[in-house]
């Protein structure tokens, strides 16, 4: 990482936001600078964003599908943007995703891989140095709890009836087609509450990088399983999307703040640092030195080149 590509040393950055690009144009927000650092799985999906919050504490957003929404979902380098994030001192990832009805918000709990395999799901994926990380339960629960009372709170502040679902089991498929209505109902079968195509690998990497994970998801149609109702469509997707648009960017505005604290308290935190310790297997001989250093880039604490893992 190049001393223009890297940021500056004299500040920290806590709470990383992945989203839609429109999510750091906040009133309480002031822009700082925008860096686009190089990690070993590539440049994140856009340069990242880094503004101040009135306290001047710092938050780092990103853009999961470029600026421009240019990166499909199947395409989105997700290694890239949780090492990037993690490189400038991320500890806690905040994202957003546009989906229980229309206009709904949603803090999942829950995940059903419908990926195809397509999308690169792991940062030991090709090196000689297995891990197996614990994925019971894929978001960071002590995150998920703090974030409920305050999402909820921004919601009924902002007036506009907009209900928090909790507790919900999100589906990721592989997309860019929306679903069936046979996919629909299987899926309702199988426990889903909410459909999208960007949960995952995001999720199952940031558990890997010992990162706190939660996702609020935005509801913006009722997929195909209603048998009397139209098929979703773009238009209708796109209808909805503004309105969550602007929700979420209350939402952020109202809990950055206090995130922002709570990840530098350190409770939140817990349950991820050091959950990687007992997820790599054991190594015997010698390991090849460029996959150490791939991993010294997010895994530290294990890692260092020349050297095996701790």
């Amino acid at each position: 990482m190049t001393s223009k590509d890297a940021p500056h040393d004299n500040f920290t950055v806590l709470v990383g936001v992945i989203g839609g690009s429109g999510l750091y144009h906040l009133d309480n927000l002031t822009f700082v600078e925008k860096v686009n650092p190089e990690t070993p799985w590539g440049y994140p999906s856009s340069p990242i964003t880094i503004c101040s919050l009135p306290s001047g504490s710092k938050i780092a957003f990103l853009a999961r599908h470029g600026h421009h929404h240019s990166i499909a979902p199947s395409a989105v380098p997700s290694r890239a943007n949780i090492a990037a994030l993690k490189s400038l001192g991320v500890r806690v990832i905040l994202a957003f995703s546009a989906e229980i009805a229309p206009g709904s918000f949603a803090i999942p709990t829950q995940i059903i891989d419908r990926t195809k395999g397509i999308r690169p799901a792991s940062f030991f994926e090709g090196l000689k140095i297995v891990a197996h990380a614990a994925f019971g339960d894929p978001y960071s629960v002590k995150l998920v709890r703090w974030l409920e009372v305050r999402v909820e709170k921004a919601l009924a502040d902002e007036g506009r009836g907009v209900a928090l679902h909790k507790d919900k089991c999100i589906v990721c498929m592989e997309g860019p087609q929306f679903s069936t209505r046979a996919e629909s109902i299987m899926y309702r079968a199988w426990g889903g509450d909410l459909i999208n195509m960007s949960a995952l690998p995001e999720a199952k990497l940031a558990r890997e990088a010992e990162l706190s994970y939660a996702l609020i998801a935005t509801a913006t149609d009722y997929d195909s399983w209603r048998p009397h109702s139209e098929a979703v469509t773009a238009a209708e997707v796109f209808k909805t999307l503004q309105d969550n648009a602007n929700t979420s960017r209350h939402v952020a505005a109202a809990v950055l703040e206090d995130l922002h604290a709570a990840a530098l308290d350190g409770d939140i935190l817990t349950e991820d640092k050091g959950s990687m310790r007992f997820s790599i297997m054991p190594r015997v001989g010698e390991q090849d030195q460029e996959d150490i250093k791939k991993l010294a880039f997010i895994l530290p604490d294990y890692f260092t080149p020349d050297n095996v893992a701790n």
